[in-house]
C-alpha cells in the first residue's frame, strides 16, 4: 500500500493555480532535479493520472485545498467533490486562509470536525502579506486544532515565502513546543535547512517531515534517508509533489530506505496521522 501525501490532481481549481497554469515554473522544478513531468500532468488528464497511480502502485493521493494563496485558490468543497467522484482514491485536507484565523476556525469545523476532510493546510508565507508559521495571530487556530486533534500541515521549505526565513525550522519548533498535542507536518521538509529540522525532530516527537520534491537529487537527500531509516521511521512521509514530479519517483523513494521501514514511510505513517 502507498499513500502519496502531496498529490494535486488535474481537477477543478487545481487547473487554475500556478502548478498547472504556469507550465514554465512547473518544468523548472522537474528539470532542476533531473525528472520529467508525467503525461497526465502535461495533458491535464484525470484518466491518465489514475492509470499512472495504478502503474506505480499508489493507492491513494492526499489532495489539499488552497485558500488565500497569492497564486490562486482551490476551494475545500472541490476537494470534497474530488473525493466523491473518485471514491477511495483521494483523501482531502482543508486549505485554511492564514490571514483570517477566525474564519479558519469556522472552516475547520465545517469541513473537518463536521465534514470528511482529515486535516488542515496553511501556507502563511504565500499570502499577499506574508506571515510566518509562528505568527501569534495563528495561535488561536492552532489551539482549536489541538482541541479537536486535527493534524496541521504547514508549507515550510523551498519557496515558502519571500525569503528563506519563512522556511526556518526554529519557527516550527516553537509552535510544536507550544502545542504539544498537535501533529505538525513540514511540507517541503524545511529544505534547505535539512539538518536543522532533522535535529529538531530528534527531540520533538510531534513533528512529521514530508520532503516531497526536495527529497530527490538535492543536497540533504542523504540526511533525510539516514533519519528515515532510524529515528524518523515513524514520522517521515512520502509525497511526490505531483504535478511537479512524476509518480514514478515513488520507486526511487522506496529503494532509498531499508526494507523493514518502507511500509511505514510509504503508507502506515500517513494512514495513522490521518486516522484512515
Amino acid at each position: 500500500m502507498v499513500i502519496d501525501f502531496r498529490l494535486r490532481p488535474p481537477f477543478g481549481g487545481f487547473l487554475h493555480v500556478g502548478m498547472y497554469a504556469d507550465k514554465a515554473a512547473a518544468d523548472f522544478y522537474a528539470d532542476n532535479i533531473g525528472l520529467q513531468r508525467s503525461p497526465s500532468a502535461r495533458q491535464e488528464s484525470m484518466e491518465l493520472l489514475l492509470q499512472e497511480m495504478e502503474e506505480n502502485g499508489i493507492d491513494m493521493g492526499v489532495a489539499t485545498g488552497r485558500v488565500g494563496h497569492r497564486k490562486g485558490n482551490v476551494p475545500n468543497d472541490e476537494i470534497i467533490r474530488l473525493m466523491k467522484e473518485y471514491p477511495g482514491k483521494f483523501v482531502g485536507l482543508a486549505g485554511i486562509d492564514a490571514s483570517d484565523p477566525k474564519e479558519g476556525v469556522r472552516e475547520m469545523h465545517r469541513v473537518c470536525v463536521d465534514g470528511p476532510l482529515k486535516g488542515v493546510v496553511l501556507e502563511p508565507g504565500a499570502l499577499e502579506r506574508s506571515r510566518y508559521v509562528d505568527d501569534a495571530r495563528l495561535y488561536p487556530f492552532y489551539a482549536e486544532c489541538e482541541r479537536h486533534h486535527i493534524p496541521v500541515i504547514l508549507m515550510i521549505g523551498g519557496r515558502a515565502g519571500p525569503d528563506r526565513t519563512y522556511s526556518d525550522p526554529q519557527r516550527l519548533s516553537r509552535i510544536a513546543f507550544d502545542f504539544p498535542e498537535v501533529n505538525f507536518v513540514a511540507a517541503h521538509g524545511c529544505w534547505p535547512f535539512v539538518q536543522e529540522i532533522l535535529g529538531i525532530c530528534f527531540y520533538q516527537k510531534n513533528i512529521y517531515v514530508c520532503p516531497d520534491l526536495y527529497f530527490f537529487h538535492l543536497p540533504g537527500q542523504d540526511d533525510y534517508i539516514r533519519a528515515g531509516n532510524f529515528y524518523m521511521q515513524d514520522r517521515m512521509l512520502f509525497g511526490s509533489a505531483y504535478p511537479f514530479t512524476p509518480l514514478s519517483c515513488v520507486h526511487e523513494f522506496r529503494e532509498s530506505f531499508r526494507p523493514d521501514v518502507q511500509d511505514k514511510l510509504l503508507y502506515r505513517n500517513a494512514a495513522a496521522l490521518l486516522g484512515l
